[in-house]
């Protein structure tokens, strides 16, 4: 697959948990496929930029719990991806909430996958 295909894939995975565009189900689906660590970035990227203190909170972090509740195995996929050193690098080199989903998507997969 190529960056391309990759980052759409990753971005509508993304999306799909942020505007509600998919199922539990297909969103487990999709991140059960995924790289570990794409799911650990996914899930946190949902996590801060939705902050308490933003409009959307309520729901795209219920949508996000969710996901995270119904299917446990995706909680601890990203807790294996948590360990993979580009998330150090992308925590010391960024903040979560100062990208859009396209901006940190791009960032992520040509990381993971340059």
């Amino acid at each position: 697959m190529d960056f391309e295909t990759e980052k759409q894939d990753a971005l509508a995975t993304l999306r799909g948990i942020e505007l509600g565009e998919m199922s539990i189900e297909e969103s487990f689906e999709r991140l059960d496929a995924a790289d570990a660590t794409l799911v650990y970035f996914i899930l946190r990227w949902l996590k801060k930029h939705y902050h308490r203190d933003h409009d959307q909170h309520d729901e795209v972090r219920g949508r996000l719990a969710d996901v995270r509740n119904t299917y446990r195995a995706i909680t601890r996929k990203a807790k294996v991806g948590e360990d993979d050193p580009v998330v150090e690098w992308f925590e010391g080199a960024h903040k979560y909430h100062e990208l859009n989903a396209e901006e940190f998507i791009d960032i992520i997969v040509d990381k993971l996958e340059g």
